[in-house]
């Protein structure tokens, strides 16, 4: 069992689906990225680090870095959202399309593209 693994099981039984959805949907995107803990929360790096997720009370926390919020800024209304950080609530859907969208750009970004 990978170390991410371990991390969402160790999680309340009712957040698995959507932090396992959220470690496929990056998984399928980045199949290359080295897979680790880092503060405590799943990374995956890619040249350096390319996002990290984390479980919380009530929402599971997205974390793409400065760019990747300012990158997508007008598609996170609905969301709260730092400088480096976005808060999807567990009591509503996860907004697969953007989170597909955000790792897609991170990947390029890193890449060089």
């Amino acid at each position: 069992m990978s170390l991410i693994h371990e991390y969402i099981m160790n999680t309340e039984v009712s957040h698995h689906e959507k932090l396992f959805k959220m470690y496929e949907v990056i998984k399928e995107l980045a199949p290359m990225s080295e897979e680790c803990l880092s503060w405590g929360m799943p990374t995956f790096k890619v040249k350096g680090n390319l996002v990290h997720f984390a479980d919380n009370k009530n929402h599971l926390g997205f974390y793409p870095g400065p760019s990747g919020i300012v990158e997508f800024e007008e598609y996170l209304k609905d969301y709260k959202h730092s400088k480096g950080a976005i808060q999807f609530p567990y009591n509503k859907e996860l907004p697969i399309e953007l989170i597909k969208k955000i790792v897609l750009f991170r990947l390029k970004e890193n890449l060089g593209e």
